[in-house]
């Protein structure tokens, strides 16, 4: 190779050198370490935000998808159940004469305590319907302990009574302590609201509320933990049933008090967000294992294994603790009597069940949605920032890019 041949190639090496510095000098520039960092972290956070808000809105797809389904799924029931309703009008009516007629001599019962509370929910219902339940105070009240149940027997029926009490029977009960709070209120000296709640309720249709009245949360009671009866429409507790020392059943015993009570299919389940029903929330708590017993003589021989109290059919009265109830009955107030439909199918009570059930995951279906968009509205707030943060970096970024790019070149 001629001198001249070998200056041509070292001249075209050393100019390919010095443009392969320059350009990977302006990557340095456009791309060192921190901002390239900060770039790669601003993009991983959009794109994971981006994910996020896709993931709540396939929630929310699915949720409406969920809720409209059981829409129709209830309404189905509810065409099912006036079938049924349909076909049992031309049946016999007096047992339904007589229900109506005994929850009609309750509410007469309560109505005479016109100062109470329960006196003047029972008013309101009275006047106003199935409306009264969707006042904003009431909304949360789902009755009074004497019409939440319902005993077959008048005389047992007047016993438990009886033993509860009329403060007790004469109790509100609510779903929850939200519901309780609405219905009396407060001034900042700790003295009682007289224009809200049921103070203020009772003033609007000349009802004054006189003394003090219980409320129940049925939210808060601990739930009975054991078995329910096996394929029993009532949902009754399976409790094992009470042995002498001997290991005998005592003589006389009839069942629990808590068993003996018929709940109106609404109530059997999921009368709590949880999704109990009140005879393992409210009665249970109300009676817990409360014997009862034919005969006075029964029960006081059935001593040794009664523990929450017995009552018996001839007015005998043991409460928690071997308290003797004794002298004249004084609560007039009675539950009203159970109403068996028995002109209609066993179907009937089933549907009843399932539309509660299907109603009750409505709801928390209609909750769940509600707190995915929550979480949306929140996640599409946040994208935006950060996106908007992110294209200002980046457009400075390549300002600053291009800037130093020109005087790179200029100084070269």
């Amino acid at each position: 190779m001629s001198r001249g041949s070998i200056k041509e190639v070292r001249l075209i090496t050393t100019l390919l050198r010095g443009t392969q510095y320059k350009m990977e000098r302006l990557r340095q520039l456009s791309t060192t370490p921190s901002t390239s960092y900060i770039l790669q972290k601003l993009e991983d956070v959009v794109h994971e935000m981006g994910l996020k808000i896709k993931q709540h809105e396939e929630n929310i797809k699915f949720l409406k998808t969920q809720k409209n389904g059981l829409d129709n799924s209830i309404l189905d029931m509810q065409v099912a159940l006036g079938k049924y309703q349909t076909e049992s009008e031309s049946g016999p009516e007096n047992e339904e004469l007589s229900h109506v007629l005994s929850e009609q001599e309750t509410i007469e019962q309560i109505l005479r305590y016109e100062k109470s509370a329960a006196g003047i929910w029972c008013q309101l219902k009275t006047r106003h319907g199935t409306q009264a339940s969707h006042l904003p105070l009431t909304k949360d009240v789902l009755g009074i302990v004497a019409m939440l149940g319902k005993v077959d027997d008048d005389n047992l029926s007047r016993l438990l009574s009886d033993y509860l009490g009329l403060e007790t029977m004469l109790a509100i009960v609510c779903k929850t302590y939200d519901g309780i709070k609405a219905l009396e209120t407060y001034d900042k000296e700790g003295y009682i609201n007289k224009t809200s709640g049921f103070h203020g309720l009772g003033s609007s249709i000349g009802r004054s509320l006189d003394g003090r009245f219980l409320v129940i949360c049925v939210e808060n009671l601990r739930p009975y933990g054991g078995e329910f009866i096996a394929d029993d429409p009532q949902r009754r507790l399976d409790i094992l049933k009470p042995r002498l020392p001997n290991g005998e059943s005592p003589p006389g015993f009839l069942g629990f008090a808590v068993n003996m009570v018929s709940i109106d299919s609404v109530n059997l389940y999921c009368a709590t967000s949880s999704g109990y029903g009140l005879r393992e929330t409210l009665f249970y708590n109300l009676f817990s294992r409360l014997h009862v017993y034919r005969t006075r003589a029964d029960m006081l021989q059935a001593l040794p294994c009664i523990r929450d109290g017995a009552i018996s059919l001839d007015g005998g009265i043991i409460k928690h603790n071997n308290v003797f109830v004794l002298g004249k009955r004084e609560v007039d107030l009675k539950f009203p009597k159970s109403f068996a439909k028995s002109n209609l199918p066993q179907d009937y009570f089933e549907i009843e069940r399932q539309i509660k059930e299907m109603k009750w995951k409505k709801e928390r279906t209609v909750e769940d949605m509600q707190r995915e968009q929550a979480l949306l509205d929140h996640a599409r707030f946040n994208f935006g920032i950060k996106k908007e943060e992110y294209l200002k970096f980046l457009a400075q970024n390549s300002s600053y890019t291009r800037q130093h790019s020109f005087k790179q070149e200029g100084s070269a």
